[in-house]
């Protein structure tokens, strides 16, 4: 199993930016495929960017490219997102997801096989 806690979120203006972190333990998590997902208010959950173990497969929501970033240090088992322009329309709950496969379906990263969750961290972009 693996346990992910996530950090980082807050209340941001419109055009600024937060780092999420998640911290991942458990068993051999550097051989797990991450992600980011969010949850807006009356929306369903979706996938904000997803990064393999190996760091070879990066995928990004058309929603978010070119402002977010994904990476990992599979030294410090430490996953992050590094957002930049936020929008009103970023508001959400953030979710840090660990799977032993990704794929897209659609623009969205999907997580394959039996997943993890944390337990999400809250972004708020209001002015």
């Amino acid at each position: 199993q693996v346990q992910l806690v996530e950090s980082g979120g807050g209340l941001v203006q419109p055009g600024g930016s937060l780092r999420l972190s998640c911290a991942m333990s458990g068993r051999t998590p550097e051989y797990y495929a991450v992600g980011w997902f969010r949850r807006a208010p009356g929306k369903m959950r979706e996938g904000v960017s997803c990064l393999s173990s190996d760091f070879g497969t990066t995928i990004y929501a058309d929603s978010v490219k070119g402002r977010f970033a994904i990476s990992r240090d599979n030294a410090k088992n430490m996953v992050f997102l590094q957002m930049n322009g936020l929008t009103p329309e970023d508001t959400a709950d953030y979710y840090c997801a660990a799977a032993p496969g990704l794929t897209t379906v659609q623009d969205k990263c999907v997580l394959i096989g039996t997943d993890y969750w944390g337990k999400g961290t809250r972004v708020t972009v209001s002015s």
